[in-house]
């Protein structure tokens, strides 16, 4: 544990941070499990654009890297079309 003031009050905002970025990636996964998933249905668009919506606030917020975000959106969009394209 640190003696000094200043890293003391860094420690509890890192925490803080660290359980706000959790909550986020974790709904970021959530997100794109519900866009996958409602493929086909008549909803579909509007998860969907939920999903990258997430993707991009996340990425602004710095929580992910932009360049992360762009592959996960991308990763995203292969996976709705193979999946569009087999059914």
């Amino acid at each position: 544990m640190a003696n000094i003031k200043s890293q003391i009050k860094r420690n509890k905002q890192n925490v803080v941070a660290r359980d706000r970025n959790k909550a986020v990636k974790s709904e970021l996964r959530t997100r794109v499990k519900n866009a996958v998933a409602a493929v086909g249905t008549e909803d579909e668009e509007t998860v969907l654009r939920a999903a990258i919506k997430r993707i991009d606030k996340a990425a602004t917020k710095k929580v992910i890297h932009k360049n992360q975000a762009a592959n996960k959106k991308s990763g995203l969009m292969k996976r709705i079309a193979t999946l569009k394209e087999n059914a």
